[in-house]
């Protein structure tokens, strides 16, 4: 007779929760008992950081560690018939606008350094510098961009984020042994003694289970207050141009382009003709009286001066555009922490309690393999990666990061 699996309650249904619930009800029979909870009467959930147009796939990492696992995912991303529809390896162009500063201009030098002399790259990267040469990749883009250095990545791309979320929640909400329950916002975890048993929602509903798993992103720090200041939420401004037809024929394909020092955008939304586009920077914390940065309910707004640098990426690159109105604007929220390395582990002093966090800003990539993590943790008892460990004592999340410019700031300190 088959061994009974225990039955896991799995808290979110954002990037890391649907990844972790399509692994977990994946596996041979007998599969597990899975109920997934979400605050959101709909999936993706607003609240979620994948409820987004799209979200970049690339491999460049100065830890070699990370590079091996997006390579690993990206080739995921190519070959899986759930995801691959939604793959977009139209490449990745980065670099530095003649007034990018010095940390902008490392943080680009080690980005191709991670990846110019190893497989797939070695002898496809192409150096591009001004405007001219960015044409040859991009013909799409038409600014002046006088003294841009940087390269061009073939091995790269996007993909369609909300749409992934969808397709999987689709899926999962089928399988065996797994109960979906939506519009479930929980607001407390049961304990009986030490162990970990269950939530409680806002309505009262009390859910039990062998194993809770918290896959709530940013917010993590309402649910768990003992995360204390390892993890932050941080959150990064998303604004879209509407594009008229003949434009959005011309972007098509054109590659990811990244301005170390000014943002990011995409090719145009194939089903909107919407182009995002995110300023570079430190981030925004919503740091409330206890000290920890949770995510905020409305976040329909960009902080102030968000708006001219969004401009200022257009100007550089799409000049055309530079003076449209701006759509659809928010603030995206992450979980940042300290040393931007994932937490995927359980929680200490609270039996039964997973913690899978910390995506800080590089995690929609890997979500053909998040899932996999988290059953390799539930099947083995504790972490053995040890980067991944809960992190208390390691500082807090608030620090320099080598690949981010800029300042961060608070939305209750004239952020906003």
């Amino acid at each position: 007779m088959p061994q009974q699996q225990p039955s896991i309650l799995l808290i979110g249904a954002g990037t890391f929760g649907l990844s972790t619930a399509l692994h977990l009800s994946s596996q041979p029979s007998p599969p597990p008992r899975i109920t997934l909870l979400d605050a959101s009467p709909t999936i993706p959930s607003p609240l979620s950081a994948g409820h987004d147009l799209n979200k970049i796939v690339r491999a460049e990492y100065e830890d070699p560690f990370y590079a091996d696992l997006a390579l690993a995912a990206m080739a995921q991303w190519s070959a899986h018939p759930l995801l691959a529809p939604h793959y977009r390896p139209v490449g990745y162009l980065l670099g530095n606008s003649a007034a990018a500063g010095e940390k902008s201009r490392r943080s680009l030098e080690k980005s191709l350094r991670s990846i110019e002399g190893r497989e797939p790259w070695k002898g496809r990267i192409v150096s591009v510098e001004g405007g001219d040469a960015v044409r040859r990749v991009a013909p799409g883009l038409d600014g002046v961009m006088e003294g841009w250095r940087g390269y061009f990545n073939p091995v790269a791309g996007y993909v369609r984020s909300k749409e992934v979320l969808r397709a999987v929640f689709e899926v999962v909400k089928v399988l065996p042994g797994v109960e979906v329950k939506l519009g479930e916002k929980v607001v407390g975890l049961e304990y009986d003694g030490e162990r970990c048993v269950g939530a409680v929602t806002e309505k009262g509903t009390k859910y039990v289970a062998d194993v809770v798993v918290l896959t709530v992103g940013a917010s993590v720090g309402k649910l768990l207050p003992s995360i204390g200041r390892q993890v932050a939420a941080r959150s990064w401004t998303v604004a879209h141009v509407q594009l008229t037809e003949e434009e959005a024929v011309r972007l098509k394909g054109i590659p990811v382009t990244y301005s170390r020092d000014l943002g990011y955008f995409f090719e145009p939304d194939p089903d909107t003709r919407l182009l995002k586009v995110s300023p570079s920077g430190a981030g925004f914390t919503n740091y409330a009286e206890t000290g920890i940065s949770v995510p905020r309910e409305d976040n329909d707004f960009i902080p102030a001066g968000e708006e001219e640098a969004v401009r200022k990426i257009l100007r550089e690159h799409l000049p055309g555009l530079a003076d449209r109105p701006l759509v659809d604007c928010k603030i995206c929220w992450c979980a940042d922490t300290a040393d931007t390395e994932y937490i995927i582990d359980f929680v200490p002093g609270k039996k039964g309690l997973v913690i899978v966090s910390g995506d800080s800003g590089h995690a929609f990539k890997m979500f053909p393999l998040v899932g996999g993590w988290v059953k390799d943790l539930l099947d083995a008892g504790e972490q053995s990666v040890a980067r991944w460990k809960w992190k208390e004592g390691t500082g807090y999340a608030g620090g320099d990061v080598s690949w981010r410019v800029g300042t961060t700031r608070d939305l209750n300190d004239g952020g906003q």
